[in-house]
């Protein structure tokens, strides 16, 4: 199936590993063009390279106020246009509610909250129709993980802020979308499952409660990234779409 991403350009935040590198990973595959992220300038370079002349490195901050103008402008810059953004940032640290400080929660919302919102609110005002905006955000959107209490609070506002942007930018055919990932296997869940007194236990108890009993693959996660980003979804937006193998039981 043709996706319809060659030649089109995307800036992908948090993209040196994990899910949004997966996405990004996918985009150029199918022959988008890429603007990916990270906070370490090396590791920004390093994962630019490691996907082709097709992807630049840029390392930014998403809690700077001045990252969605310096990622668009580099897209045109380097590649001549500006077609979607990804929206990924790591997760916030983990923790219950009274383990966690206002310092925490201070950094945490300007990062993966407020961060986000500056970096959507810019792509809205450059984005002609066919662009798209899309949110990673996290299964706690529908249902708590126990341990994750900043991420749980944070994600679902992010969930409701990108459905009101859905409803606002539609009418200039502008789409926006997120992605509601579970058990993917990455070094955040691996991360998260080695805080426990045995992580293998953990790991087989978590996959005992996915229908398809097993964690996703970051493969798996970004193909998905790139139709939802691309022209081939024209007619999707507003959506939160579960990445999680079933892990989700409701409708």
């Amino acid at each position: 199936m043709d996706l319809g991403l060659k030649d089109r350009v995307y800036v992908v935040t948090g993209a040196t590993r994990g899910l949004g590198n997966a996405a990004a990973r996918e985009l150029v595959a199918d022959g988008a063009k890429v603007v990916v992220t990270g906070r370490d300038e090396q590791r920004a370079t390093e994962a630019a390279a490691g996907l082709g002349p097709n992807a630049v490195g840029v390392a930014v901050d998403n809690a700077d106020a001045d990252a969605p103008a310096r990622l668009i402008a580099a897209a045109r810059e380097h590649f001549g246009g500006f077609d979607g953004i990804l929206v990924s940032v790591g997760g916030p640290p983990p923790g219950f509610v009274a383990d966690t400080s206002d310092e925490q929660w201070q950094a945490s919302f300007e990062s993966v909250f407020l961060g986000a919102v500056r970096l959507a609110r810019a792509a809205a005002g450059e984005l002609e129709a066919g662009g798209v905006i899309g949110f990673v955000l996290s299964g706690s959107v529908h249902e708590p993980i126990p341990g994750l209490t900043i991420s749980n609070a944070l994600r679902p506002g992010l969930a409701g802020f990108g459905k009101s942007l859905a409803d606002e930018l539609g009418p200039r055919g502008i789409r926006v979308v997120g992605l509601l990932p579970a058990r993917i296997d990455t070094d955040r869940v691996r991360e998260l499952d080695g805080l426990s007194a045995d992580p293998e236990a953990t790991r087989a108890a978590n996959e005992s409660r996915i229908p398809l009993r097993r964690y996703g693959t970051p493969d798996e996660f970004g193909r998905v990234a790139a139709f939802l980003l691309s022209p081939a979804a024209s007619y999707l937006t507003g959506i939160m779409v579960p990445v999680d193998g079933g892990m989700r039981h409701g409708f």
